[in-house]
């Protein structure tokens, strides 16, 4: 990895460690036809936002990062049970999960590309 940043590499390694957690929550919690949508959504999520952040001119560093923010705050604001996200979260959760997302999101770019 001659000439990548540790910091970069560190995102990576916890964008794939966020990724694998979320989704081994989803297989062990979710139950019934939610289950297989939901399973794909989250399998189909990394290319596509990687893909997006391409198109609008962006790098795939700032996806890898909004990436990141979005699956460990989600794992914080459900207690590592995304499912409670819609059955007993509400508008109240959503909120919470976007709003540490964006604080993450904010604090790890400036952190990285204005140092």
């Amino acid at each position: 990895m001659n000439g990548v940043p540790v910091t970069v590499l560190v995102v990576w390694v916890l964008c794939a460690a966020g990724w694998g957690a979320v989704l081994l929550a989803l297989r062990r919690g979710l139950r019934g036809p939610a289950r297989g949508p939901a399973l794909f959504a989250h399998i189909a999520t990394p290319a596509g936002t990687v893909l997006l952040f391409s198109l609008i001119g962006l790098g795939s560093l700032y996806a890898t990062i909004a990436l990141t923010a979005e699956w460990w705050a989600l794992l914080a604001v459900t207690r590592f049970r995304p499912e409670r996200l819609l059955s007993t979260g509400g508008l109240g959760r959503l909120a919470a999960w976007a709003a540490v997302t964006a604080a993450a999101t904010w604090a790890v770019t400036r952190l990285m590309l204005h140092m």
